[in-house]
């Protein structure tokens, strides 16, 4: 029964597949373009050309042929340098923007696109723009703000052509706080790494190790600082080398945050938290850590014999941020991960 079933559908599967075979065949071999089209097409084609004879090409220099030029170009003319002080914006001469390869404020990159800025850019920053959004009702007016600097007031000759004073209560003056909108979101600008190593003022194998340490949980070069002054009390002396410094930014400083949050705050035991009366009311929070906190980066703990234990220093992290109050920036640093303990102040 099959082989009868085989022997009399075997032609008509047959006669189906070559039609279709035709039929996609006959498509492809249509011709769509005019008759004229064809007429304006070239007979001739580079690959037909013949090869320029052997005196052509033993005679040509092109150095000569540059030589001979009547005008030559200035030596200096592909050897553009940037201004080294910006003068301002009436000068003649502008730095190029810092995006610019041949500005002195060029950093190549980004390489990466970490995880933690896709999730600012995705879920964070629409969050603190909702978070922090005033409404005003249409006819709204706001209300009169007092005079942010005092204006001299007498008949004293002197207080004319003064310049304004400041606030009563102390010399600082509170930073403006601007609406927030989609132009000024608060985000992260870089982290700065210190360690101050008390013991490098005896052996500078101390500062050699926190060096290496420090370079290699923030993938940058690490600056070393050196004392400006003696102090007896605490055995400095002017000119030996102290601490070190590391300025994270763009890719390096979110790869650092999120190791931070992820790997190694979390094995921290007891870890509280950020404490709530950090910052410096211009939107830069700090935090430190101790040498057993840093041990825990994933860098040092895979080769961990390579660094002396008790030569492990603790540091000090800056978040910077482009907030203007600490009540902005410890939304954005919270929404990242970071907790916060105790009284907050604004």
């Amino acid at each position: 029964m099959v082989l009868y079933e085989l022997r009399t559908g075997a032609p008509a599967i047959l006669r189906r597949d070559a039609q279709a075979l035709f039929q996609s065949t006959r498509t492809c071999c249509r011709r769509y373009a005019s008759s004229t089209a064809t007429e304006e097409l070239e007979q001739t084609s580079s690959f037909s050309t013949p090869d320029p004879s052997e005196d052509i090409i033993k005679n040509y220099d092109p150095i000569a042929r540059s030589r001979k030029r009547s005008v030559q170009l200035p030596p200096s003319r592909y050897q553009f340098r940037p201004p080294k002080y910006y003068r301002g914006p009436l000068h003649p001469h502008q730095p190029p923007h810092p995006s610019d390869p041949s500005s002195r404020e060029f950093i190549p990159g980004p390489f990466t696109l970490p995880r933690l800025e896709q999730t600012y850019e995705s879920t964070i920053a629409p969050d603190l723009m909702t978070l922090t959004y005033t409404h005003f009702p249409p006819g709204y007016r706001a209300p009169e703000k007092s005079e942010r600097l005092r204006t001299w007031r007498g008949d004293s000759p002197y207080f004319k052509n003064r310049p304004l004073r400041g606030p009563r209560g102390g010399d600082a003056l509170r930073l403006l706080r601007k609406p927030i909108t989609f132009r000024n979101i608060p985000r992260i600008t870089g982290v700065t790494i210190h360690s101050m190593v008390k013991e490098a003022k005896e052996d500078s194998a101390y500062l050699h190790v926190a060096g290496m340490v420090m370079q290699a949980i923030s993938n940058v070069k690490v600056k070393t600082h050196v004392a400006k002054s003696s102090v007896a009390q605490w055995g400095l002396r002017e000119g030996k080398y102290i601490s070190a410094t590391a300025h994270l930014k763009q890719e390096d400083a979110f790869h650092f945050l999120s190791k931070c949050v992820d790997v190694v705050l979390p094995r921290i035991k007891d870890w509280k938290g950020l404490k709530g009366s950090t910052g410096d009311s211009s939107g830069n929070l700090n935090f430190g850590l101790t040498p057993e906190a840093v041990a825990l980066f994933p860098e040092i703990e895979i080769n961990y014999d390579m660094y002396p234990p008790k030569m492990i220093p603790g540091c000090n992290i800056i978040i910077h941020t482009t907030a203007r109050t600490d009540r902005d920036a410890r939304l954005l640093i919270r929404a990242i991960g970071f907790p916060f303990y105790g009284k907050l102040v604004d």
